[in-house]
């Protein structure tokens, strides 16, 4: 086996598709009420992961600090903001050694599948990596502020595309924004113009501190 096991694209039911739709759906039918009680939310709501269906709840804020992270596990809290990972260490080689073959990926611990697992984005949905643990083990050893990650809802999200090196602890529904916005601003074979500056403008909101709640708009 190499460093990739396989490449598959998920197939589980209630996974990564719905997670994407509700963020391409036209801001005019955006999800206004929350999805486990019906209250009334605000464009800036927070979310619920559902670890075991890999889906992503839209909530109000009484329904995340209730259910979030409960013993059961079966919601867990998205986090709010994401945090740029300064002296992040991974060379070009360790890198390459993951086999993803473009420069855009997010790594989530899967408390059901009791592993690290990879996506990365493209103008198609994401594409599931499934990697070898040990790669992931060395590079938590090199930078152990990823032991910290939140299991299931929160990831470390790379960019190294175009010469960019750079590393966030993000929560998991910006990483899956990203790949909506991949998917609706692709054109063409290249990806074209807009897509390229929608993902330097995705990474800019970080870096910034801006993409915290307030940017988890679905549209």
């Amino acid at each position: 086996m190499t460093e990739v096991e396989r490449m598959v694209p998920s197939t589980r039911p209630g996974n990564w598709v719905t997670n994407v739709q509700r963020f391409v759906r036209p801001r005019e039918v955006a999800e206004e009420q929350c999805e486990l009680c019906s209250a009334p939310i605000a464009t800036d709501h927070r979310h619920l992961v559902e670890p075991a269906k890999r889906r992503l709840h839209c909530v109000c804020r009484g329904c995340a600090t209730l259910l979030g992270n409960r013993d059961d596990n079966r919601y867990r809290a998205v986090p709010e903001y994401a945090r740029r990972l300064e002296d992040f260490h991974m060379t070009d080689a360790e890198w390459d050694s993951f086999g993803i073959p473009i420069g855009l990926a997010f790594f989530v611990h899967s408390t059901p599948d009791k592993r690290i697992v990879a996506f990365y984005p493209g103008p198609a949905g994401p594409t599931e990596s499934l990697l070898e643990l040990q790669a992931w083990v060395k590079l938590v050893a090199d930078n152990p502020r990823l032991a910290e990650l939140e299991p299931d809802s929160e990831a470390l999200l790379v960019n190294r595309v175009r010469n960019a090196r750079e590393y966030f602890q993000a929560p998991i529904d910006r990483c899956y924004a990203l790949v909506g916005l991949i998917r609706t601003k692709w054109r063409g074979l290249s990806g074209g113009d807009e897509v390229w500056k929608a993902i330097d403008g995705f990474f800019a909101e970080l870096r910034e501190q801006r993409a915290c709640a307030g940017a988890y708009r679905h549209g």
